[in-house]
């Protein structure tokens, strides 16, 4: 009885985080960029129940494999392109295909994002406005000191007289699960690799990909599931009141 009690509550544990998941890519729908994620539950070690006698247990009949609890901690972000929008603005720049932008943060971290809404600092430099300054191919901030700019699809930035200010970078990793989002929303956690064959949409930005649909069935199912767990531990706990009030003084 309370190992089921306390796989109920294991089970409470795993609907809310991801509810808390389904929650956040809900909030995240208009950010430019966004990747939605998904939780993934698993459980622990199968275990073997076995029938056994109070002395002999040499001839002891197995019941079957049951889990005890279940793990709520494994998060997986989709990076599937999203829509690209136009919004007709310079310096906004969206990826079609793999790679991300280079963000150099305040503390000097490098964080990746695929939110390509710029703007300029007060020195001139491409910037991702409040957290850090753009990155080029090489790794070197990138200073354009104005917004009249054309861009082609190879991410070279150019003034209206045609010369070269620079080449906006985008990187690509062998492996994205290595990433982590900060408390900024960046992703962080691995060193990319510049990719010079990326094509660019200048005046575009990429939407989100979460599918709204999916996220609300998958919210309805996940409560639904909680309210169950809920109430079947409601009765697991009116048994154990019993259980300790009323037969203990038979």
């Amino acid at each position: 009885m309370f190992k089921g009690f306390y796989n109920l509550t294991s089970g409470m544990m795993t609907q809310r985080q991801r509810l808390n998941t389904i929650a956040n890519n809900m909030t995240n729908i208009s950010t430019p960029g966004f990747k939605s994620s998904r939780h993934i539950a698993g459980n622990f070690q199968d275990v073997l129940y076995s029938r056994v006698g109070n002395q002999d247990k040499s001839n002891y009949q197995p019941i079957g494999n049951q889990s005890y609890i279940v793990a709520t901690n494994e998060i997986v972000t989709d990076y599937t392109q999203g829509a690209l929008e136009e919004t007709g603005i310079a310096l906004d720049v969206a990826i079609d295909g793999e790679g991300f932008f280079a963000i150099r943060g305040e503390n000097g971290e490098t964080m990746y994002t695929r939110a390509g809404s710029f703007s300029l600092d007060e020195q001139g430099y491409l910037c991702y406005s409040g957290f850090g300054r753009v990155l080029d191919a090489n790794g070197n901030e990138l200073r354009v000191m104005t917004d009249k700019i054309t861009g082609d699809d190879r991410g070279n930035i150019y003034a209206t007289n045609g010369i070269l200010l620079g080449r906006i970078g985008v990187y690509t990793f062998d492996d994205p699960a290595q990433l982590e989002f900060n408390d900024q929303g960046f992703l962080v956690g691995a060193q990319g690799q510049a990719n010079n064959t990326a094509v660019l949409h200048w005046g575009y930005l990429e939407r989100s990909n979460v599918d709204m649909v999916s996220q609300m069935t998958e919210m309805l199912a996940s409560q639904r599931a909680f309210q169950s767990a809920a109430q079947v531990t409601k009765i697991y706990d009116s048994l154990m009141t019993k259980i300790t009030s009323e037969i203990g003084r038979l």
